[in-house]
């Protein structure tokens, strides 16, 4: 097991980072706390990022979006501002420069988003924040796992790992399947 897996580390808010590099959201409430919130596609995500919630001592809040997609927040928090701060320019999404992924954060980003596509694995993007895309690809680079943009036409937008040793070097990382429901959709 590596020292930077998702199982063999202390669950901790800054984990929720792995949701912001999907299509997760934070918003700022008078400058005094934030809330982070994530649409998914399937109910089996959201009660595992519940549970992932959960373990890290924040209340869910589930429920569905406008468009009647699984969704589930935080409420609004104090010891949020910096992840929001952090993940905000102005009023833009945007990925700190320098961000370091470990395998907890990796962990919850395929809760929110990760799929297998045509040859590889994905971990979805924001399609509302393109401009984080490309310094998601460098921080998996830096942590030794180069992956290929793909655009909307190849299933994304997302961040596809081929090859087994990628692979098997994500599957280490994020840790076990989190439920039979999401087996399908887990690395391996």
């Amino acid at each position: 097991m590596s020292f930077f897996s998702a199982e063999a580390m202390q669950p901790g808010l800054a984990d929720l980072a792995g949701l912001l590099c999907a299509s997760g959201q934070v918003v700022h409430f008078a400058r005094r706390a934030a809330r982070l919130s994530v649409v998914v596609d399937e109910l089996w995500r959201r009660d595992a990022l519940a549970q992932a919630f959960a373990e890290r001592g924040i209340d869910p809040e589930v429920g569905v979006s406008e468009e009647e997609h699984p969704l589930v927040r935080t409420a609004f928090r104090i010891d949020l501002i910096g992840m929001a701060d952090a993940w905000t320019r102005g009023a833009v999404k945007s990925v700190p420069v320098g961000l370091a992924l470990d395998g907890a954060a990796l962990r919850l980003w395929a809760l929110a988003a990760g799929r297998w596509v045509d040859n590889g694995y994905m971990l979805g993007l924001d399609p509302r924040a393109p401009e984080t895309h490309e310094p998601l690809v460098q921080a998996l680079t830096r942590i030794g796992l180069p992956a290929g943009l793909l655009g909307i036409r190849g299933g994304g937008p997302g961040l596809r790992l081929t090859g087994r040793r990628r692979i098997g070097r994500l599957v280490e990382l994020v840790g076990r399947v989190p439920s039979p429901a999401a087996e399908p959709h887990w690395p391996v």
